[in-house]
């Protein structure tokens, strides 16, 4: 009997364990999306045509202003070092006055490459309006790309780059990290009733005592202290709880637009007969010239002759069917389907109830 249960702990692998930091994340602890309109200067002929981008004149007039300039009405600056641009950061939170974190910058007008610009300050608001940070710097960009003759060449995207430590936070946003008599919430990442029964006795087994209850099958309670330092403490110790999560239910991902089908293991196909078989359709056009005789009166014209067939391989029944993954694999790929295929067969397989698995197409 021992010998016996060896053996099937050995056939069944054991879920493994993952931290709560791994899977949930406490309320209001999230990053703060920032974005910001501003421009990129000392581009290599490579910048907007500012005739067909009247947002880079006019915020070059702006700035110019700013400094002192007066340019005079009318003035028509054909300028190529110049580029309308769209900055975005995520800011972290707990991020106070002075860090510094990273930033996009991506074109907005008809720059052919940000490459050699640099960022002139830009101030980055947030969802409600405030500045919360000022972005200034070179751009890093990881295309490349080359043109002459009429002919060009490029690597990768042109039109992004990327500032490592750009910005300067200049505000911090305000967290309030528990409620007054200190409880907390846990929320998963994945919602399941499961996993949120094993988290609370996860933690109410880590601390001795109940300090967690479940609210639905995202949210978990906590009754934390009121101190900040023993807060953080308790947060901490939180976090270094392991818990199994359930098994996902079964499922087939299919993406209509790249024709990629991902099954996770719980999928499995119930007996089940299918006939699968290719149709193509052809279409050969030629054209020949139609040229009427020396001195007469018709015209020379092109006529199109035009050849169409069909053609389907044979399909025949075959039982598919499978317990596991491998199993299931195996019989689809007994199909010999490509993987446009494969999408209508496991919609049929789905309607005829064989599939026992949810079907999602993204």
């Amino acid at each position: 009997m021992m010998f016996a249960a060896a053996l099937l702990s050995l056939a069944v692998p054991a879920a493994r364990a993952e931290s709560l930091r791994e899977l949930a994340d406490f309320a209001g602890v999230r990053d703060n999306v920032l974005v910001g309109y501003g421009l990129v200067v000392g581009l290599d002929g490579s910048g907007d045509q500012t005739m067909q981008t009247p947002f880079t004149t006019q915020s070059l007039n702006n700035m110019f202003k700013q400094l002192g300039i007066s340019i005079p009405p009318g003035t028509n600056m054909q300028l190529r070092n110049v580029a309308g641009v769209m900055v975005t950061a995520n800011l972290p939170p707990f991020a106070a006055p002075g860090q510094r974190i990273d930033v996009v910058v991506s074109s907005i007008g008809n720059a052919r490459s940000l490459r050699g610009g640099t960022l002139l300050m830009t101030p980055l608001k947030g969802a409600d309006g405030g500045t919360y940070a000022l972005a200034q710097g070179n751009l890093l960009v990881g295309g490349a790309g080359a043109e002459a003759g009429g002919s060009s060449v490029q690597i990768n995207q042109q039109a992004s780059g990327r500032i490592a430590n750009g910005a300067l936070v200049e505000r911090e946003v305000p967290l309030a990290l528990g409620e007054a008599n200190g409880i907390l919430e846990l929320q998963l990442r994945d919602a399941d009733f499961g996993t949120a029964e094993r988290t609370v006795r996860a933690i109410n087994a880590e601390f001795g005592r109940a300090v967690a209850s479940a609210a639905n099958a995202r949210t978990i309670r906590l009754q934390g202290p009121t101190s900040a330092d023993e807060r953080v403490s308790f947060m901490a110790r939180v976090e270094r709880v392991y818990v199994t999560p359930t098994e996902a239910p079964a499922r087939v991902i299919i993406n209509a637009r790249t024709g990629s089908v991902v099954l996770n293991g719980r999928v499995t196909l119930k007996p089940a007969a299918v006939a699968h078989g290719s149709l193509s359709v052809v279409i050969d056009t030629r054209f020949g010239v139609s040229q009427p005789a020396p001195f007469g009166d018709g015209d020379t014209v092109v006529v199109p002759d035009s050849d169409i067939s069909i053609r389907q391989q044979p399909g025949t029944l075959r039982l598919v069917e499978g317990a596991d993954l491998m199993q299931v694999v195996d019989a689809l790929n007994a199909l010999g389907a490509t993987p446009q295929d494969l999408m209508s067969i496991l919609e049929a397989l789905k309607a005829a109830g064989a599939l026992r698995a949810e079907l999602e197409i993204i």
